[in-house]
């Protein structure tokens, strides 16, 4: 495609492989293969039987379904060109990767703090002991548990694409971006604060039925934020 030939090298690959998996995931589910690959590759809860330290690169490519991807892919796109100009392609590789890592450390922690209530009730069932006649054992009040932990999932570039924005809204702050479907310019520093502010009082607010990772979100705007104040003497140099 002549689109993705005037791209800079990493943010076209990344287009690539985040589309490939997204079309390899499907079609492996339409196919009644019994892969599921997003239950592979996705960020699971630390204390569940399904987390395994990869997750932390590998969510960063799978996606819930083709919405999540469009807008992900499409704000890589925009934002992803000029960040990789701006950093060359291996610090920028590196800068987009440790932003989702974040994200999904700040993800962690937020389930970790979801799930403290129940944690409590748990220990306290453990300490009361199984009811005299009970049709299950102390085992099976782990397993329901471990059950329980690997519900929670999270996917998407969402992350990094945050951590994208940080850094264009660092370098360039002035820069005037448009929202989509809003013709109105807001300067790249403004449309950082505007966000996070936004996600942070979802987050906080935890709406009902809301599957979205908002402190994910923040998390990579946060390492990226930290990632630029780091280089940024590097960058301005190259």
């Amino acid at each position: 495609m002549s689109f993705l030939s005037r791209l800079p090298e990493v943010t076209k690959n990344l287009l690539i492989v985040n589309c490939l998996v997204f079309f390899a995931t499907f079609a492996l589910e339409f196919s009644n293969s019994g892969v599921y690959l997003n239950e592979w590759l996705g960020l699971h809860y630390w204390k569940g039987s399904d987390f395994h330290v990869y997750q932390f690169f590998t969510y960063q490519y799978a996606h819930a379904d083709l919405q999540h991807l469009f807008f992900n892919m499409f704000s890589l796109y925009m934002l992803g060109q000029l960040v990789e100009m701006s950093m060359g392609a291996k610090h920028y590789f590196i800068f987009y990767t440790i932003a989702g890592v974040g994200a999904g450390l700040c993800q962690e922690l937020a389930w970790m703090w979801e799930l403290r209530g129940f944690e409590t009730d748990f220990i306290q069932a453990l300490n009361s002991g199984v009811p005299v006649g009970a049709d299950y054992s102390i085992d099976d009040m782990y397993k329901m548990r471990q059950d329980f932990y690997n519900r929670f999932i999270t996917v998407g570039a969402s992350g990094s694409v945050f951590g994208l924005l940080a850094a264009i809204a660092m370098l360039f702050p002035n820069l005037p971006m448009y929202f989509m479907f809003i013709p109105v310019p807001v300067k790249a520093k403004y449309m950082m604060v505007g966000f996070a502010l936004i996600e942070l009082f979802c987050g906080v607010k935890g709406f009902s039925g809301d599957s979205v990772a908002h402190f994910a979100h923040l998390g990579g705007a946060l390492f990226g934020v930290v990632l630029i104040l780091l280089w940024k003497k590097d960058i301005r140099r190259s």
